[in-house]
């Protein structure tokens, strides 16, 4: 009888008596421990190494770790465990980068801790050469048995699409082939040779922009970042005008579902050719094996080629609720070896980017209050807990993105995106996308050389109206006070209202960047459609006091980038301290990452948003009471005791009757 050893894993615990002379990969198999491998143990991979803490237990260096020319080096004082042998009892640790279920950290896309668990695997294997006098089996059948002696995969079906590929696979590969398995037991791709990275591709398609990242699903690293906008943009700049348009002109349905698949299909293609650029890969388009997708109900619908017209009138019924899983050419996507994974919906205007937020932000996973709010044309709002979770949907327009505003632009080089308002003088200064410095500083002029100042995107927008506000040049009813050119000239008469000379001086006021009283209303109407949906959301939980909300999360590309405080000082949010609310990203982008690289995270997502209470403000008689209200800076009745000691509040201004009448005023141009 052969000599026996304990070999005991860390951090699982998991330990098992081996004889000597098996390897520690074979061992981890037989005790269960999660040790990583695609190659098989052929010793091509080094996805298992391990950390020995006694190193004469382990047979010495092989020539397998000396020859090792793989991918990832073998570490520092780290074994190859399809090598290294056991000689004596024995304590290793698996690191998280060799664990298969390994957790990962994200920054880029903020996905958080969790469990890497893929549906797609690759597996490497090797096939006996086939001569006339052997008795082998096809090549699927053996295929199949290789997989299940060498990795314990019991195979179900190979795909048809993948059948043909097989054979020329294996001759290009001189009868070795890797193998994608999806679900652990579908063969859904193949390679020629020994191939250890799978992508995956996660997707956040928003009424303006479309956010793609391309992942490896076995490492979690991200590889490339694309974002563009939504092709869609030239049916309507928000959704209910493209789903006008599909009303108003047949076959419109067919031209939104051909944009957007169009610039889904091209976004691949981006990602691909910017991570072979970055990292010298030579991926294509069959290294993608699987997609995730996140999107407003409508996005949602229409990139499925489902009629979004229902969802545009009451009682607003979505197709399906579901998580739905499709293949990736029946969208019209090049990547024949993936599915699409998109997120369920949880109702007719809450849609599978809600469920990615929730996904990422895990308010069902806290016994604390969250707000989640994820601020865009169409913001969606998620109020609660673990014990109950409500959500809802409100049109704040395309204010917020510069849409509306007489000088709003989107967020790009040359933008005003922060403004301060000197309180003494009312003079402001600004800094603008594409410069590191304030308009008061002397590199500014150097600087901006080369861009041209044009207008003011969202985050810009939010801190002008906040800072305009809290300068009291704007009364708490939205007004842009009368008495402002008493006080600077760079408030002006503009008919019967009045503006505010942010930017520029040329004696035209037409070639300045200003701010108008239409812009503080456009303002104000989103604001207030926001705030409504909170507040509303806050009454049906039965939780009014700001000060029980343990965090309030701003979300999405716009609220990444917007201030707390100026925040608070809109009233964009109730009035929790200013140190409980923070920006958080693309939530919903981050879930649908989450949703690509963890089976587990589908199945929790699918599970919470059946648990989800829907609120459709557009049926509720008391959300019109909370928009009047919430129309006022920071609120027209809500007292903001925390804003009080966070900031100095203006005091409200005693108007003549008759003053301060709105009329709608042209648009800006800025200056050149």
């Amino acid at each position: 009888m052969s000599e026996q050893h304990r070999v005991e894993f860390a951090p699982s615990g998991l330990s098992v008596t081996v004889d000597a002379g098996t390897t520690v990969l074979d061992a981890a198999r037989t005790a269960g421990a999660d040790l990583d491998s695609t190659c098989g143990g052929r010793g091509l991979c080094g996805r298992c190494q391990v950390v020995p803490t006694n190193l004469d237990a382990l047979t010495p260096w092989t020539s397998t770790e000396e020859e090792y020319t793989g991918r990832r080096p073998i570490a520092e004082a780290q074994r190859l465990g399809c090598a290294a042998q056991v000689c004596g009892d024995l304590k290793v640790e698996i690191p998280s980068a060799s664990q298969v279920h390994k957790q990962v950290v994200r920054k880029t896309v903020d996905v958080g801790d969790i469990d890497i668990d893929p549906t797609v695997r690759l597996h490497y294997v090797e096939l006996a050469k086939a001569e006339l006098t052997s008795d082998l089996r096809g090549v699927s059948e053996q295929i199949s048995e290789r997989l299940a002696d060498d990795y314990a995969v019991t195979v179900s079906r190979i795909d048809a699409t993948v059948l043909p590929l097989l054979a020329p696979a294996l001759k290009a590969g001189e009868n070795s082939i890797t193998v994608a398995v999806r679900h652990g037991h579908e063969v859904c791709g193949v390679y020629a040779g020994f191939i250890d990275r799978a992508l995956g591709i996660a997707v956040d398609v928003g009424s303006t922009t479309v956010a793609g990242h391309l992942i490896d699903l076995a490492s979690g690293e991200v590889l490339a970042t694309d974002g563009v906008m939504n092709p869609q943009i030239r049916f309507g700049d928000d959704l209910m005008s493209r789903v006008s348009y599909v009303m108003m002109n047949p076959g419109g349905d067919v031209e939104l579902t051909h944009a957007i698949r169009t610039g889904l299909d091209a976004m691949v293609g981006d990602l691909l050719d910017e991570a072979n650029d970055q990292h010298g890969e030579s991926f294509t388009r069959d290294s993608i094996l699987d997609m995730s997708i996140v999107g407003n109900p409508i996005m949602h619908h229409v990139i499925l080629g489902i009629d979004p017209t229902p969802l545009g009138q009451a009682p607003f019924l979505l197709a399906t609720d579901s998580a739905v899983v499709v293949d990736a050419v029946d969208l019209d996507l090049d990547a024949r070896f993936s599915k699409v994974y998109l997120l369920p919906c949880i109702a007719g205007h809450v849609g599978a980017d809600t469920a990615g937020a929730i996904l990422a932000e895990g308010p069902h996973r806290s016994d604390e209050l969250q707000l989640l709010v994820d601020v865009g044309t169409n913001a969606e709002i998620v109020f609660g807990n673990a014990t109950h979770l409500l959500a809802a949907s409100s049109p704040t327009g395309p204010a917020f993105e510069g849409a509306q505003i007489s000088a709003g632009q989107r967020a790009t080089a040359g933008a005003i995106e922060r403004v301060r308002i000197d309180r003494d003088t009312l003079e402001p200064r600004v800094k603008v996308i594409g410069a590191d410095v304030w308009s008061d500083d002397a590199l500014f002029e150097m600087q901006t050389m080369k861009l041209e100042i044009s207008g003011i995107c969202g985050s810009g927008i939010i801190e002008v109206m906040g800072e305009l506000f809290l300068a009291g040049l704007i009364d708490v009813d939205g007004t842009i006070r009368s008495d402002g050119p008493t006080k600077t000239d760079r408030v002006f008469a503009d008919g019967r209202t009045f503006s505010y000379r942010l930017f520029g001086d040329s004696d035209d006021p037409a070639e300045n960047i200003n701010v108008t009283q239409d812009d503080v209303r456009a303002i104000q109407l989103a604001k207030a459609a926001l705030r409504a949906g909170i507040d509303l959301l806050c009454e049906h939980h039965g939780t009014t006091d700001p000060n029980a909300i343990a965090s309030i999360r701003l979300a999405g590309a716009f609220g990444a980038h917007i201030d707390p405080l100026y925040a608070k000082v809109l009233g964009l949010v109730p009035d929790a301290p200013v140190a409980q609310v923070s920006s958080v990203g693309n939530a919903a982008g981050a879930g649908a990452a989450r949703a690509l690289l963890s089976h587990a995270q589908r199945t929790e997502i699918e599970e919470t948003v059946r648990r989800v209470e829907k609120i459709e403000t557009a049926m509720e008689a008391r959300f019109q009471e909370l928009f009047v209200n919430a129309m006022g800076f920071p609120h027209t009745t809500e007292p903001t005791p925390n804003l009080a000691t966070e900031t100095d509040l203006p005091a409200a201004q005693v108007r003549a009757a008759g003053t301060g009448a709105r009329q709608r005023t042209g648009r800006r141009r800025a200056r050149s």
